[in-house]
């Protein structure tokens, strides 16, 4: 009895052993691939009237660099690059979004002032039809000293809708998904 308990005890460990195994014998798992995560976001805003008046905002770990700083009248050409981390520097993560622009949108919302957003012709257009959010245009109607942008990057939405509110506000909306960026600015 207690060889038969041997012989089970021997076999039973070789096929524990050998079934951890992948066939090609490399023991390297198959999924290696990095997620990255986000780490920055770099909003670019032109005055549409006034070509020298730039404004570049760097939103890093939660904070940002500066405020936004809106006139009332003005129109902003406005354009994110959100980035990520390889060792000591920051590079481009639009490509990559590019690529799975099906799976991605972008919303804005706005507190303490009245700004119309209108997503530009030069946006990126998803297969359903709704422009990605990456190049707007911001006409500024009015705001105050208290006022915020909320920028938000999301991923894996259910529906999608960029004429939300309107057509001639698109700030937009999303449904699911998860936000890879929810950055929030300050905007006098």
């Amino acid at each position: 009895m207690k060889k038969i308990f041997k012989i089970t005890l021997v076999l039973f460990a070789s096929l524990l052993l050998f079934s951890c195994r992948s066939n090609d014998g490399n023991d390297i798992p198959e999924d290696i691939h990095e997620h990255e995560e986000i780490e920055k976001l770099v909003v670019k805003l032109t005055n549409k009237n006034n070509a020298t008046d730039v404004q570049t905002i760097n939103y890093i770990g939660g904070v940002a660099d500066t405020h936004i700083h809106a006139e009332a009248g003005d129109v902003y050409l406005v354009d994110l690059d959100f980035q990520v981390k390889h060792d000591d520097h920051y590079h481009s993560a639009n490509a990559e979004i590019l690529e799975e622009k099906d799976e991605h949108f972008i919303t804005y919302s706005f507190a303490g002032s009245d700004i119309k957003v209108k997503r530009a012709d030069g946006d990126i257009v998803r297969t359903d039809g709704n422009r990605l959010g990456l190049k707007t245009e911001w006409t500024v109607i009015s705001t105050t000293s208290t006022g915020k942008v909320n920028i938000k990057l999301n991923h894996g939405a259910t529906s999608v809708n960029a004429n939300s509110p309107s057509a001639d506000n698109q700030l937009g909306t999303a449904v699911g998904g998860e936000s890879d960026v929810d950055a929030l600015i300050d905007l006098h």
